[in-house]
C-alpha cells in the first residue's frame, strides 16, 4: 500500500462508529496487513499481548482499547507491558473511541489527539507498513491527505469526461486542477475575501445531483479572469460586460494568466461533486508547497499514481545542495555582517540579483527550498537594519527552471506563489502580503520543455543583458517567449536539481538522443554515460557566461568505473572544477521502504578561487582538490592495465565456452551420466554463481589430444555437431568460424587443472569481503569469473581485505548495484607497496586463518559465510586481523574511514604509475 491508500483506510476507519473488539485489527488492516496475519491474532495464536483486549503483533505495535477516561493509565499500562519489549514493539497506542494516544518508542515522539482527529497524525505511523518517513509529515499530514482527495477528484473527473484523458485534453484537465488547488489555498489564508468562499459558493449554487457544479465553476474562474478596476480605481464596467453573475462577483481579479484562456471545466458527477466539497472542508493553511508540489505531481501521471504520496524529497536532502552550493556562503556573510548596516545592504543587493536554476525541476522542491531559505535570510538582514515590514527584494523570476511534463511545471508555479505568500505573511504580516499579492503576475519563470535540448542561457542569461521579452500567459508559455522583463546585470546563477536517475543501460530511446544531443561530437564514448552527466556537462556550458555553481545529486556510478575517466577528464580539460562532494549516501525519501536509492552530490564551477570540501555524513573536510573518485585527489582517473603493477601475481579471465552450450552440463544431467564413459570428460564448472553458491554445474573439458577418444563416444558426437552447426552459422565472425573446426572444446582452455584460486567477478554490495576460493581438485573457471593458478598466499590475503574491496567499488563500476570485478582496471592496477620477507609472512599466516575459519563451519557456502546479518565470528575475526596486519603495512596503523583508505590508494597509483611512465 502506498501512503495516499494509508490515509483513504485510516480516515474511512475513523469515521465509522467506534468497535472497541474491531479496531486494532481494522487499525492493522489500514496499514497493510493481510488477511491471513489478521485471522491469526484474532485467533491469538501470533497476538503476544498481555493486557486485556490489547493486540500486540511482533515487531510492530502494541494496541490496546480501554473504558472511557482511561486513555493515559492505558497507555502507561503499553508503555511498562514486559510483553511490548519482548516483542520488540516499535509503537504502542490506547483509545477509547474518544480520545486517542500513541507513541513511537524508537525515536520517542508521541501522538495525542480525539479519536476522530487520528487520521490527520497518521504520518506517524507509516513505518508499520515498511515506509520511513521525515519530521515533517510525522508532524504534518495534510499534504498526503489533500493528495489523496485531489487524486479522488482526478479520477472521478476522468471518468465522467473521458475526452479530457486523451493527450490533447490532459493539459487542459491538469491546467484545471492547478486553478483548484489555488482555489482552496485563497480561501482559507483570507486571499478572497471570506473564508471558505470557494467551496460555499459551489456547494450553495449547485445542484445536490450535479448537473450545473461546472458552469458555476467556470462562471467563478471568469470572474477571476475579469478586472475589477478601471485606471486604478475600484469600476464594476469589465465585470457587467463579461456578465460576470452575482455569486460570482464576490470573487477577486486573480490575472496571473492562471484563469485566462479557456474557462471550460469538466462535467461533474454527483460524487465528483461531493469529492470537491470534502477536499475544501480540509484546512488548507496548513499546506507545504514543497512537499505537496512533488506529491500532487503524481496524481495526473498514469505511470506514478501507484507511488502516490510518495513523492516527496526531504528538506534535509535538498538543503545538502544548496547549502554548499550557496546558502552556506549568504549566511556566513551575514555572521560576518553582524549590525553593520552598510555590510547588510551590500548582502541583501547580492541577494537580490541571485538567479537559482533547476533544469530537471519537477514540481519545484529545490526553488521552493531556495526561496524560503534566501527569504529566511533577508528577513534577518531587515530586522537587523530595523526594516522589518519593508518589501521584499528578491523576486520569484530569480527563480527559474524547466520541466518536461505541463502538470509538474504549473504546480512548481503554483508552489512558488504559494511559498512567496507565506513567506510575506510570515515576515511582514498577514495585512500587508495580502494587499500586495493580487493580482498576480503575468511573468512567466518556468519552462515547460526538454531540458537536453533546450538552451539553457536563453532561459537563464547570467548577465542579465537582452533579457526583455515578456510571456503572455504565466501557466501556458510557449518556449521562445520565456525571458523576463529586468534587469539582473552582474548577478550570480546557481543551478541544481535531481536530474533522472537512468543510467546508460537502461535509457529509453528519448534519452539516448537527448545524451545524443549533448555529446555526438564532443565526447567520443558518451552512449555508456549515466544521464545526469549532461546536466552536468551543459551546467558549464552555462556557467562560462558568469559567475555561480552547479551541483546535482547524482548516480555513485558517474564518479565509479570507466565513467569517471570518461566523462571527468574531459570535464577537467573544459576548465570545469568540483568544488563540493557529498560522498554516496542514502538519498531517503517518504517513498522509501528501505533504506533509499545510494547517490552522490556534486557541486562543479569553473572559477579556482573557490574553498573545495567534501561531506562524508555530518562531518565536511576542507580539501586541496576533489578528483572524479570524489576524494582529495588530483584530477586524473584509472586506466585498464595489460599487467599488474605490483608483483602479487596475475588474474585471468576465466575459459570462454563460445557458442559451446553443449559442452556444459547442468548438476541434474550430470548426476545421470554416472556410468556413462562419457562423464570421464565432465569436470566441475564454477562461475560466479557456482562459486558463492558452493554448487557448481560440469562441463565436457577436453583437450586436442584426447578428441580423438572422445569422438568415440557417440553421447558427445551429436552435441559437437550442434556446436559446429551454431558457431558455423556466425558468419561474421572469424573467430567462431575456426572454432567450428574444433567443436569439442572451449574457446580458452586455460584452466580445467588443480590448484586454482578462483574469484568472482560479480559480487553483492552488502558483502564487506569480495568472494573468492582455492580449489585442490581439478576445475574449470567459466568467463563468468576469474582466476590464478598456484596463487600465492599474500595475494589471497590482498584480494580479501578491506581495501581491495573498496579499491573495487571505486574504480570497477557496478552491475545495478553490485560489484562488478575487472582484472585490468581492479587487480592490475591496485597499489601495492614493495613487501618484505616479513610482510609475505605475516599475510600468508592471515590468508591461511582465513580459509581455516572458513573449513570450520563447513558445508556453509560462501554466500551463506559472508552474509552481513549472520557472519562467524571467528571468520569476521580472522577478517580483520588481515585487514590490520594489512593497513599496518601501508600506513602503520589502521585508516580511520574508506575515505582515508581511498586517498592513501589513489597516492600510491599516482606514484607507481608516474615510475612507469618515466
Amino acid at each position: 500500500m502506498n501512503a495516499v491508500e494509508i490515509e483513504e483506510a485510516i480516515s474511512e476507519l475513523a469515521a465509522q462508529p467506534f468497535d472497541r473488539a474491531e479496531f486494532p485489527f481494522a487499525f492493522l488492516e489500514a496499514f497493510g496487513r493481510k488477511a491471513n496475519t489478521l485471522k491469526q491474532l484474532r485467533a491469538g495464536t501470533t497476538n503476544a499481548s498481555d493486557l486485556p483486549g490489547g493486540v500486540l503483533q511482533r515487531n510492530n505495535i502494541h494496541i490496546a482499547t480501554c473504558d472511557p477516561g482511561t486513555v493515559d493509565e492505558t497507555l502507561k499500562a503499553l508503555r511498562e507491558s514486559p510483553k511490548t519489549g519482548a516483542a520488540k514493539a516499535k509503537f504502542i497506542l490506547a483509545t477509547d473511541g474518544t480520545d486517542l494516544q500513541a507513541e513511537d518508542l524508537v525515536n520517542g515522539e508521541s501522538v495525542a489527539c480525539t479519536y476522530s482527529d487520528f487520521p490527520n497524525h497518521f504520518g506517524a505511523f507509516l513505518p508499520l507498513a515498511g515506509i520511513t518517513t521525515v519530521k515533517q509529515i510525522r508532524e504534518n499530514s495534510f499534504d498526503i491527505r489533500a493528495t489523496s482527495k485531489l487524486n479522488k477528484l482526478y479520477v472521478e473527473l476522468l471518468k465522467e469526461n473521458p475526452d479530457w484523458a486523451t493527450a490533447e485534453r490532459r493539459p487542459d484537465m491538469n491546467h484545471f486542477m492547478a486553478r483548484l488547488i489555488f482555489c482552496f489555498f485563497a480561501e482559507d489564508t483570507d486571499i478572497f475575501n471570506g473564508e471558505g468562499l470557494f467551496t460555499s459558493t459551489v456547494e450553495r449554487f449547485s445542484d445536490r445531483e450535479s448537473s450545473n457544479t461546472h458552469e458555476i465553476i467556470s462562471n467563478i474562474f471568469r470572474a477571476m479572469d475579469t478586472s475589477t478596476r478601471h485606471e486604478g480605481r475600484l469600476d464594476d464596467r469589465y465585470r457587467k460586460a463579461a456578465n460576470i453573475p452575482p455569486h460570482a462577483d464576490a470573487f477577486p481579479y486573480v490575472n496571473g494568466a492562471l484563469f485566462s484562456g479557456s474557462v471550460e471545466v469538466p462535467c461533474f458527477s454527483r460524487m465528483a461533486r461531493s469529492y470537491l466539497l470534502h477536499i475544501g472542508g480540509l484546512n488548507w493553511k496548513q499546506i507545504n508547497p514543497d512537499i505537496f508540489g512533488s506529491m500532487i505531481q503524481a496524481v495526473a501521471d498514469d505511470e506514478e499514481r501507484g507511488a502516490l504520496g510518495m513523492h516527496y524529497t526531504s528538506v534535509p536532502n535538498i538543503l545538502k545542495v544548496l547549502n554548499p552550493l550557496f546558502l552556506d556562503d549568504l549566511r556566513h556573510q551575514l555572521e560576518e555582517a553582524g549590525d553593520n548596516a552598510r555590510k547588510l545592504l551590500n548582502l541583501r543587493t547580492r541577494m537580490e540579483k541571485i538567479r537559482v536554476f533547476d533544469p530537471a525541476c519537477g514540481s519545484g522542491n529545490f526553488l521552493v527550498i531556495a526561496y524560503k531559505q534566501m527569504r529566511e535570510i533577508e528577513a534577518e538582514i531587515n530586522k537587523r537594519r530595523g526594516e522589518s515590514e519593508r518589501d521584499s527584494d528578491i523576486p520569484l523570476t530569480n527563480f527559474r527552471g524547466i520541466e518536461l511534463r505541463d502538470f509538474p511545471a504549473e504546480i512548481a508555479r503554483l508552489a512558488l506563489i504559494i511559498a512567496e505568500f507565506q513567506c510575506d505573511v510570515l515576515y511582514r504580516g498577514q495585512k500587508e502580503a495580502l494587499a500586495d499579492f493580487l493580482p498576480l503576475d503575468s511573468q512567466n519563470w518556468i519552462t515547460c520543455g526538454n531540458a537536453l535540448q533546450t538552451d539553457w542561457l536563453g532561459i537563464c542569461q547570467p548577465t542579465g543583458n537582452g533579457v526583455k521579452v515578456r510571456g503572455d500567459d504565466l501557466f501556458n508559455t510557449p518556449l521562445d517567449q520565456v525571458e523576463i522583463d529586468f534587469e539582473n546585470e552582474g548577478g550570480e546563477t546557481y543551478i541544481c536539481g535531481n536530474p533522472p536517475y537512468t543510467g546508460s543501460k537502461k535509457s529509453e530511446q528519448r534519452e539516448k538522443e537527448d545524451l545524443s544531443h549533448v555529446f555526438a561530437g564532443v565526447l567520443k564514448k558518451y552512449k555508456t554515460l549515466d544521464m545526469v552527466a549532461a546536466w552536468i556537462w551543459k551546467s558549464l556550458d552555462l556557467l562560462k557566461h558568469g559567475s555561480g555553481g552547479a551541483a546535482f545529486v547524482a548516480t555513485k556510478s558517474i564518479c565509479q568505473g570507466e565513467q569517471a575517466a570518461q566523462f571527468w577528464l574531459p570535464f577537467f580539460k573544459r576548465e570545469g572544477r568540483i568544488y563540493f562532494a557529498h560522498r554516496p549516501f542514502q538519498w531517503a525519501n517518504l517513498a522509501s521502504r528501505n533504506a533509499g536509492v545510494t547517490c552522490i552530490i556534486v557541486g562543479v564551477t569553473t572559477s579556482r578561487s573557490t574553498n573545495c570540501y567534501l561531506y562524508e555524513g555530518d562531518e565536511r573536510r576542507e580539501v586541496s582538490q576533489i578528483g572524479p573518485y570524489l576524494i582529495d585527489m588530483p584530477p586524473m582517473a584509472v586506466s585498464k592495465s595489460t599487467r599488474p603493477l605490483h608483483k602479487l601475481g596475475p588474474m585471468s579471465f576465466g575459459d570462454h565456452p563460445y557458442y559451446a552450450g553443449e559442452l556444459i552440463v547442468e548438476r541434474g544431467e550430470a548426476a545421470t551420466l554416472e556410468g556413462n564413459p562419457a562423464s570421464r570428460f565432465l569436470l566441475p564448472l564454477f562461475g560466479t554463481t557456482e562459486l558463492t553458491n558452493g554448487r557448481p554445474r560440469f562441463c565436457f573439458w577436453i583437450s586436442d589430444d584426447q578428441a580423438k577418444d572422445a569422438y568415440k563416444e557417440e553421447f558427445l558426437v551429436d552435441r559437437f555437431e550442434r556446436i559446429a552447426e551454431v558457431r558455423s552459422s556466425k558468419t561474421k565472425d572469424v573467430a567462431a568460424l575456426k572454432l567450428a573446426k574444433q567443436p569439442f572444446r572451449f574457446r580458452d582452455q586455460a584452466t580445467g587443472r588443480s590448484r586454482l584460486a578462483v574469484f568472482a567477478r560479480h559480487s553483492s554490495e552488502n558483502r564487506e569481503y569480495l568472494p573468492f576460493d582455492v580449489f585442490s581438485f581439478r576445475v574449470v573457471v567459466s568467463d563468468a569469473a576469474f582466476f590464478s593458478p598456484n596463487a600465492s598466499p599474500e595475494m589471497l590475503s590482498v584480494y580479501a581485505s578491506r581495501l581491495h574491496t573498496i579499491w573495487i567499488a571505486t574504480v570497477c563500476g557496478r552491475i545495478r548495484s553490485d560489484y562488478r570485478y575487472s582484472n585490468t582496471l581492479g587487480w592490475n592496477t591496485f597499489p601495492v607497496p614493495k613487501l618484505t620477507e616479513q610482510h609475505k609472512a605475516d599475510l600468508t599466516r592471515c590468508a591461511e586463518d582465513i580459509l581455516l575459519a572458513r573449513e570450520a563451519h563447513f558445508p556453509k557456502t560462501i554466500a551463506e559465510l559472508y552474509d552481513p546479518e549472520k557472519m562467524p565470528e571467528n571468520l569476521r575475526h580472522a577478517h580483520d586481523r588481515n585487514d590490520e596486519v594489512l593497513e599496518r603495512i601501508y600506513i602503520g596503523r589502521r585508516f580511520k574511514n574508506d575515505t582515508e583508505r581511498l586517498e592513501k590508494l589513489f597516492e600510491l597509483y599516482t606514484k607507481m604509475t608516474s615510475t612507469k611512465a618515466a
